[in-house]
């Protein structure tokens, strides 16, 4: 048995900890930001904001108190933190999070994005902040709805230490939930937030009516761009190719429960940014922020990636989605 912290309230984190109980054997607590939404998840036992339909089983303690979540008083301390928090917002909750923590309590980062004013991955943040915890990142394809359902699902833990990826892929494997393994947190991570651009794209394509042609091109020649700036940050290019780059990414881009292609939709369209961010209701799209740090990192590198730039573009300059389509489809000819 482990005793699992779960700090993120959403419909992700909230999923992982619905599929850590049902699997069995574990301590489980759920963090919440708000006293209000902890008070609602532990009377109604769902979590009607951010998952609504799926119990939450009585076995998951729910709380608002980070210290109380990760070291509660005269119990023993969490010894897997698993951090489900939107990546923005990931640097300000660890902070909180230190005075309560110990050297020996494990860091598991579930976000997918980079940090939008240092270019830094989660990981990244995770060692600066607590240098003397072990960390590890969760990717791959993975809508919350399903994870929550006990539908089959694949994903991967990356960790640099084989003993502590062993452990975590012990303690979150069940009957729906297949884990692997590898020893590439650059490269998953980057899987894991880059996608969210793409999807972005993918969801501009969708609402402009463009049809199935282009969407496979821009899904094929994102993961391109995202192995591209991965490979330049220190990843590998296999990994690009498995579950948490090309996986998450067909996921992502074709997925009708994926928020970064809804919003991307819905921006093909002619619908506003702000309004549409608005619409999501707290929900967060991580490839809105994510964009521009992921044209950062590729600035920084010298690295190509233009439908990124176009998306920024979009997101950023007003640029309406028709050109932006259009100056990727007009650019120079090169091999592939």
């Amino acid at each position: 048995m482990s005793r699992i912290a779960v700090i993120g309230a959403g419909s992700w984190g909230t999923a992982l900890a619905i599929s850590l109980a049902r699997r069995g054997g574990h301590s489980l607590t759920l963090w919440a930001h708000s006293p209000a939404h902890a008070d609602d998840i532990a009377a109604a036992r769902t979590n009607t904001r951010y998952l609504p339909g799926f119990p939450v089983p009585p076995s998951i303690r729910v709380t608002s108190s980070l210290s109380d979540a990760i070291a509660p008083q005269n119990q023993p301390a969490a010894e897997i933190i698993l951090c489900v928090t939107p990546s923005q917002a990931l640097r300000a909750t660890l902070q909180q999070m230190i005075p309560a923590l110990r050297p020996q309590q494990i860091l598991l980062s579930a976000s997918k994005g980079v940090e939008e004013k240092t270019y830094l991955r989660i990981s990244e943040i995770m060692h600066e902040l607590a240098p003397q915890n072990l960390v590890g990142t969760l990717g791959g394809p993975s809508f919350a709805q399903e994870v929550a359902a006990a539908m089959p699902t694949a994903i991967t833990i990356a960790t640099e230490d084989p003993a502590l990826g062993e452990r975590l892929q012990n303690d979150f494997t069940s009957e729906s939930l297949r884990v692997y393994r590898n020893d590439d947190v650059p490269g998953t991570e980057l899987g894991g937030a880059l996608k969210n651009v793409i999807a972005l794209a993918a969801g501009v394509v969708t609402g402009l009516e463009l049809g199935n042609n282009v969407t496979a091109a821009l899904i094929t020649r994102g993961i391109a761009e995202m192995t591209r700036l991965a490979v330049a940050c220190g990843g590998q290019r296999e990994t690009l190719s498995g579950l948490s780059g090309v996986g998450d990414l067909v996921l992502t881009c074709t997925g009708g429960l994926s928020r970064n292609r809804t919003v991307g939709v819905e921006l093909g369209k002619g619908r506003k940014l702000h309004e549409i961010i608005a619409s999501l209701n707290g929900k967060v799209a991580e490839g809105v922020r994510t964009t521009t740090a992921a044209l950062g990192l590729a600035q920084r590198h010298n690295v190509e990636m233009p439908i990124t730039e176009q998306m920024h573009a979009v997101l950023y300059e007003d640029k309406s989605p028709q050109d932006a389509i259009r100056n990727l489809m007009t650019r120079p000819g090169r091999t592939e």
